[in-house]
């Protein structure tokens, strides 16, 4: 409990959330006060609850009268009055640890003369983490009497001197009770007292924005670098304004491990006390506060740079500044809070908390808050002696953005509307800040690693990058940041959808290195010969401000992505197992049988090797988009379902139609033009029948297998997608003279109207000649904003096997074949 806090002070401040206490016999003015607290607006009606009322709800009276009852009648309405009581009181703490659940404040109207009464509540308070505070009425006993007196419904004179002495012994034990603050007021000072309501010191109104910086750990020189690219200015007094009023805001953290800590701490502790910054409490804050504190901190993990730093600085500026510096840090670190709330128009957005925050824990304070938000959800340690830490923000559900550091991740991490933005810049990684409300992120690199750790986080992250991921993490939508297109999100129900498929039916995921998408032509052809017409794909990128496009042939096959690793010890490096590589379709669906994959890719890897293409190229790997063929190979039985069969019913139909027409001209009938259409219809069939067979042909093993690259998609460490798409024709030809497997693939750069039309000539001839089309793509890769596909056209409807050159999907891949 506080000191006790007497009537002599003139204003009593009420919590902004809580229980509060009032004590006092019947007749002590508690239901008096509150009804001036609400007539004043201090309190609203709904705040307060008395124990009649809820004699009232549970039982339609607020008092029952045995007195001057026979013994009989006066037991029985005792004890129902007990049993109403009893209730009445079990209602109103049940509404009381709801409010005090949901933050709220309660006012409770009640004799509570016991001290085992008024312990029930003192936990229901602590068990929400809100206030406790007892507000007791001291009334002289003569007052209570006459005021009993003329009472509709008086309690007696017995019961009231009764109530009258309880009261007066417990106020000795009141004074010690676990109260967090407690006031006795007597009754002729009542009426001068101002009573006021606190504001929860956790809410910060947006304003301009907010500008929050992750941990920091003493690397002064890259957070200067990210406040000024962030655009805050010095002023004439030395301090970090920005022009449009937005302010700074801390993690925590800003010290141990670094290089200069007391400079980071001397930076926020000023801007803190001069209102153009935050700082949350942390670890390695409160572990600095206590040694500042003088208390006996063993000092590890970095901290123990600051005492270095603190004895050269005494030795430098004395024992006085020293000391003064020693002060002002220890007030500033003992006083940052366990988290903080920024609304707008009184709604929370954004909480910010070091390692963390539960929902039930948002906007109150307690010990146990404190300590969660300062070290996260842990469950115990490992065998290193290291923290387990839980993954706290998979049960995130009340709506706020929760921005926290704490825990190191080598990208800005957006799981469950939270996002992590510690990215290790201690261990020689990046400081990152994230805006609000833009919802942008900025960074810088970190000049060295200076923390001398033996384990470091972030390479300890990339070696368990094959870790089984947390699925509730992932479940509920995600959001990978990317450096070429800021974030991507992931919706929760592709997400499941994902995960089942990925479960059950694709090659191991660490071995997904990419999942193209599939696309649609621009619109339907005007020319009507034609459902696609390669015209309305030129128009379409000439609309999108594309001039030069590239046409390459379509291969009728199956789309397929090539992985393949220079030997099995390259492949242990990227997807943690001994492996040749793999080969999948465009679902992820492993594309053929292990044998035939095994003997597949040690061809091509004996090839390439043969042609010294790894050691010129520098690379381990090598990743593919590509069609393989023939068509059978995948597409069995679509063919037989969609082309087989609907060929030889449509040729059998159309045969015996024009039997039935033929033999009725030559008896006479004129149906000439009938007879006309339906040979040309069969015609149709025959060449339907005989179109696809071209795309079809018997394998054996890999033999009569084809491949046909038109993406170079990776090499070790790196992507191709700023490259041109005839840079990737090239490609594909030089792989196409090193192996047998590889073929080319005829393509056009169309720049002008006369290429155009070239292009256009050479398609009618492609087409006419029984082959599938082209595809049209843009010179280069395109952002979603301009153009999400590559346009597809054929004289068929786009079917299996068409592809696509999405930004999106690319920089999806392109963060996990880099390790990001």
């Amino acid at each position: 409990m506080t000191t006790q806090q007497q009537e002599s002070k003139r204003t009593i401040q009420l919590p902004h959330a809580g229980i509060v206490l009032l004590v006092g016999p019947s007749n002590s003015g508690k239901t008096t006060l509150l009804a001036r607290l609400v007539r004043e607006g201090t309190l609203l009606a709904t705040e307060t609850v008395s124990s009649d009322q809820f004699r009232m709800l549970v039982g339609d009276d607020e008092f029952i009268d045995w007195r001057g009852r026979p013994k009989l009648a006066a037991d029985v309405l005792y004890a129902e009055y007990q049993a109403v009581s009893e209730q009445a009181f079990a209602a109103m703490e049940t509404v009381l640890d709801m409010r005090c659940r949901l933050g709220k404040l309660t006012v409770v109207d009640a004799t509570h003369l016991y001290p085992d009464d008024r312990s029930k509540y003192i936990e229901v308070a602590r068990r929400h983490h809100v206030a406790a505070v007892a507000l007791a009425l001291d009334v002289p006993e003569e007052t209570l009497l006459a005021r009993d007196a003329g009472r509709g419904q008086p309690r007696g004179r017995q019961r009231v001197k009764q109530q009258a002495q309880l009261f007066k012994r417990g106020m000795r034990s009141l004074r010690s009770e676990e109260f967090d603050a407690c006031y006795i007021v007597k009754d002729e000072a009542l009426a001068s007292i101002r009573f006021e309501r606190k504001r929860n010191p956790l809410l910060i109104e947006l304003g301009a924005g907010i500008d929050i910086i992750g941990d920091i750990h003493g690397c002064y020189d890259e957070m200067m670098a990210i406040i000024g690219k962030l655009g805050y200015e010095p002023g004439e007094d030395g301090l970090y304004r920005h022009a449009y009023g937005r302010k700074l805001v801390s993690v925590g953290d800003v010290m141990s491990r670094g290089p200069k800590s007391m400079e980071a701490m001397t930076f926020w502790e000023q801007h803190v006390r001069a209102g153009l910054a935050f700082m949350v409490d942390s670890n390695h804050g409160w572990k600095i506060a206590r040694y500042l504190d003088g208390r006996a901190v063993s000092l590890s993990h970095g901290d123990e740079k600051v005492a270095e730093e603190l004895a050269r600085y005494e030795a430098a500026h004395g024992e006085d500044a020293a000391a003064d510096w020693k002060r002002r840090m220890r007030e500033f670190l003992l006083a940052a809070p366990s988290h903080l709330i920024f609304t707008h128009e009184g709604v929370r957005h954004v909480v910010v908390a070091h390692a963390g925050i539960r929902d039930e824990f948002i906007g109150k304070q307690s010990k146990r808050i404190q300590d969660y938000c300062r070290y996260g959800d842990t469950d115990g340690m490992d065998a290193q002696g290291k923290p387990m830490r839980k993954e706290w923000h998979t049960g995130h559900r009340s709506g706020e953005l929760i921005i926290w550091g704490h825990d190191v991740r080598q990208r800005p991490e957006v799981a469950g509307n939270t996002i992590n933005i510690d990215q290790g810049v201690v261990f020689g990684g990046e400081l990152t800040a994230y805006r609000y409300p833009e919802r942008t992120f900025a960074s810088v690199q970190a000049g060295s690693d200076y923390s001398d750790a033996a384990d470091n986080p972030l390479a300890r992250r990339s070696k368990d990058r094959f870790a089984p991921p947390n699925l509730a993490k992932l479940s509920a939508g995600y959001t990978v940041e990317t450096a070429s297109s800021g974030g991507i999100g992931i919706r929760g129900e592709f997400v499941k959808a994902a995960i089942d498929t990925v479960s059950h039916y694709t090659v191991p995921i660490e071995e997904l290195l990419y999942i193209p998408p599939t696309m649609s032509p621009p619109a339907v052809s005007a020319d009507e010969r034609f459902l696609e017409h390669p015209r309305e794909a030129f128009a379409y990128y000439r609309a999108q401000g594309v001039t030069t496009m590239v046409a390459e042939k379509k291969h009728m096959g199956s789309r397929a992505i090539v992985v393949l690793f220079k030997d099995e010890e390259a492949g242990e490096t990227y997807v943690g197992r001994r492996t040749a590589g793999t080969i999948y379709t465009r679902t992820g669906r492993p594309f053929f049988q292990p044998a035939i994959e095994c003997e597949l890719l040690a061809r091509l890897r004996r090839d390439l090797t043969a042609a010294s293409y790894f050691e010129r190229y520098d690379t381990e790997l090598l990743v593919l988009d590509a069609e393989i063929l023939p068509w059978n190979l995948k597409a069995k039985e679509l063919i037989a379902s969609q082309y087989a069969h609907v060929g030889e019913a449509a040729v059998m139909d159309r045969s015996k139609l024009l039997e039935k027409l033929q033999a009725a001209q030559a008896g006479g009938r004129d149906i000439h033009a009938w007879l006309a259409e339906t040979e040309a219809r069969l015609t149709n069939a025959h060449t339907f029948k005989e179109a696809f067979q071209a795309y079809c042909w018997d394998v054996e093993g890999i033999s009569g297998v084809r491949i046909a690259p038109f993406h170079l998609l990776a090499h070790s460490g790196g992507t191709f997608f700023d490259r041109p798409h005839q840079w990737h024709m090239e490609r594909a030809d030089e792989l196409a003279s090193l192996s047998e497997l590889f073929m080319s693939t005829e393509y056009r750069v169309i720049r002008d109207e006369a290429s155009e039309e070239e292009a256009i000539r050479w398609w009618e001839a492609m087409t006419a000649d029984g082959h599938e089309g082209i595809v049209v793509k843009p010179e280069r890769y395109l952002r979603p904003a301009a153009a999400a596909a590559s346009q597809c056209s054929r004289r068929s409807k786009c079917g299996d096997g068409s592809i696509c050159t999405s930004f999106m999907g690319w920089i999806i891949w392109s963060r996990i074949i880099c390790g990001a």
